[in-house]
């Protein structure tokens, strides 16, 4: 279980620094940009916001909805930023943004004037959190110093 929630992927520094400025980058955007945003609106939002259309996420009320929202945009971008448990955090965050995109976004079109209701906002983030999840963290993130199997043990 450590190694799944823990294994930080890549050690090559080169690879690793790339990978802490997708990270970095990417957990930022959404972090600021999304998830503190809906955090101050919530009262306003908590009503109307879109709760996806399948089972059984359909099940969920819309404050559900945007609580769990809320959740893959601030705790798991935090998580990204951190390099904590970061794979199971990319998934959530790609399953959040594949949502957004195909299913409430789902009849707009691609790209639109001022990016508002279309699929370009989450797909633009789904990518890196794909790439975070196949990838992993790299050894600058707090998964390699937790994980360490593999490493060479110094004096």
């Amino acid at each position: 279980m450590k190694k799944f929630l823990f294994d930080c992927g890549t050690r090559d520094a080169t690879a690793s620094l790339g990978f802490l400025v997708l990270r970095v980058g990417t957990g930022l955007l959404m972090f600021l940009g999304h998830g503190l945003g809906k955090i101050q609106t919530f009262a306003d939002k908590k009503d109307k916001f879109p709760v996806p259309d399948f089972f059984p996420l359909k099940l969920m009320s819309p404050p559900i909805s945007l609580t769990a929202t809320i959740g893959a945009e601030v705790i798991c971008a935090a998580l990204i930023i951190l390099g904590l448990a970061t794979r199971p955090a990319a998934f959530i965050l790609a399953f959040t943004m594949t949502v957004a995109a195909f299913n409430i976004n789902g009849s707009a079109d691609w790209f639109s004037p001022g990016g508002i209701g279309a699929k370009e906002g989450p797909a633009l983030y789904l990518i890196p959190a794909i790439a975070i999840l196949l990838a992993g963290a790299g050894s600058y993130s707090m998964d390699a110093a937790i994980y360490k199997n593999g490493r060479r043990k110094r004096w």
